[in-house]
């Protein structure tokens, strides 16, 4: 444990973080990771995709279909997630009974088998606010059944599930790049002036530019963020912790990029078809 956890404290990037996670799990039999982070989920579903955070060790085409066609929403484990919020559950505890799914989910079990992905874990992570969910689907490697990873589990499940919190915990405090349009390095400057109490004449003579255009600096970057005031902003980009971060930080890396290009792709092609609609 201590040599996942040490790198894990001096890590500064989700790269370095991903990458100590996949390699940790994998010695324990799970090879294919999904992590799945957002703040910003309502009374009736986990929210803007496009504010979530997605990580992933599965081929594109999985997650394309998976997350992307959002077929995880119809997930039997999700559903688990949202009931129970902590702790871990064996895909076969809910698998093995198709009696208690409903019609949706047993298609999403049925996807999952056909694309090999047949043995794992769910691992849910408390949070602190009702609109958060913070969960992991560990998928067992090729050859593996699903009463392997229980005998696994039986013997180190606590471990895997303390290593899985920390990780998420690490997620948590760095910046999280989501499939929003990204703000400009002004726009973002502008934002960090009214969080720290400026007024716009105060911001634009600090920035030696006109008011108007302080103005116009804020309206789009609501508009980017999909918010109403500019404090839902400041609020926004502070939970994402993307305030006040240095512009010679690392850009995020592969897995995330893949990820959240595929899930702006599929969002963006159906905003399209739905405004030709």
């Amino acid at each position: 444990m201590l040599a996942f956890a040490g790198p894990l404290v001096r890590a500064t990037t989700l790269q370095q973080v991903w990458n100590l996670l996949c390699v940790e799990l994998s010695a324990y039999g799970f090879d294919r990771l999904i992590y799945g982070f957002t703040r910003f989920a309502t009374p009736s579903g986990v929210g803007p995709l496009e504010d979530a955070l997605f990580l992933t060790s599965h081929d594109k085409d999985y997650f394309e279909r998976f997350i992307g066609d959002r077929m995880f929403l119809d997930a039997p484990l999700t559903r688990w997630v949202q009931e129970n919020r902590s702790g871990s559950c064996s895909w076969g505890q809910i698998w093995k009974k198709p009696q208690d799914l409903r019609p949706q989910e047993r298609e999403v079990v049925a996807f999952n088998i056909a694309m090999g992905v047949t043995a794992g874990y769910t691992v849910a992570i408390p949070t602190p606010s009702p609109r958060s969910y913070a969960l992991f689907a560990l998928t067992g490697k090729r050859g593996l059944t699903q009463q392997d990873l229980d005998d696994t589990w039986a013997r180190h499940g606590e471990e895997i599930e303390v290593i899985c919190n920390l990780a998420h915990l690490k997620f948590a405090s760095l910046p999280i790049d989501t499939a929003r349009t990204k703000l400009s390095r002004r726009q973002m400057e502008v934002l960090e002036w009214v969080a720290l109490g400026k007024s716009n004449q105060d911001v634009a003579t600090i920035m030696g530019v006109s008011v108007p255009t302080i103005e116009k600096h804020l309206r789009v970057a609501r508009e980017k963020l999909v918010v109403e005031t500019t404090a839902q902003a400041i609020a926004k980009l502070t939970f994402l912790n993307q305030m006040y971060v240095s512009t010679s930080q690392p850009p995020s890396f592969g897995p995330n990029r893949e990820a959240t290009e595929s899930l702006r792709s599929f969002i963006n092609e159906t905003d399209e078809e739905e405004a030709e609609a």
